[in-house]
């Protein structure tokens, strides 16, 4: 689990710049909010949606607060991509991911490949398992959907992840739905056709794909249990 700090209720704006989300306190008071999120945000960034910001006072930084959640129809949704990787690894840590349950050592943020860094490497009796998180937050009809954009970066790690499995290693791809409304996963073809199809030769070669979805609050986040998968 983890916990989030004191959230603020507000009212989007619009979402602009791809960092920067305008937000209507419950004062009145409009505010500019870091948005730590990279992707499209595709069903979840409408102007008009209750969001959730968190404040922080550090003097360097230039944008006090940062856009946490939505209030979906169906779900809160988590939009920080900050969050999946240390919730992966926490759980991890508390053995609550049976599928990678078994280790020793854990480390983040881990050089390998050509010039990448593996978001959580696993290692026992000089066995290693690649663990390359992702954060998903796009959901269309129950389904929730990886990539909400083009994404050259993730190709990129499908390809990693095929050469070490070639190497004699574990390599898993770890879907964190950061919403509680879906009913499967698949990757988004139409959104970017040749990530998906990457995804199917990389799990024909021994790549795993795990999806998780979370239990969310406006008090904690904390892994739930796996989704089922179609490719």
């Amino acid at each position: 689990m983890i916990e989030w700090p004191k959230l603020i209720k507000g009212t989007l704006i619009k979402r602009y710049k791809r960092f920067i989300a305008d937000v209507k306190l419950g004062n009145g008071h409009v505010v500019s909010a870091l948005c730590p999120n990279t992707g499209s945000m595709k069903s979840c960034s409408e102007p008009g949606r209750k969001v959730y910001l968190s404040r922080h006072n550090r003097p360097d930084r230039k944008l006090k607060y940062t856009w946490e959640l939505i209030e979906m129809p169906t779900s809160l949704v988590g939009v920080n991509t900050g969050i999946p990787n240390k919730l992966v690894r926490k759980s991890i840590e508390n053995k609550i991911i049976k599928e990678l349950s078994d280790f020793e050592i854990i480390r983040s943020e881990v050089k390998y490949g050509e010039n990448s860094r593996i978001d959580i490497l696993l290692e026992n009796n000089n066995k290693k398992t690649f663990v390359e998180v992702k954060n998903c937050t796009l959901m269309e009809k129950g389904i929730c959907y990886f990539p909400d954009a083009v994404t050259l970066r993730g190709l990129k790690h499908l390809h990693e992840l095929q050469r070490e499995v070639r190497a004699g290693n574990r390599a898993v791809m770890f879907y964190l739905i950061q919403r509680m409304d879906v009913s499967r996963f698949e990757p988004a073809s139409h959104i970017d056709p040749a990530y998906s199809e990457e995804l199917k030769k990389a799990y024909k070669n021994g790549v795993e794909i795990l999806a998780y979805d979370v239990h969310i609050n406006t008090e904690s986040i904390s892994i739930n249990s796996p989704v089922p998968f179609k490719l």
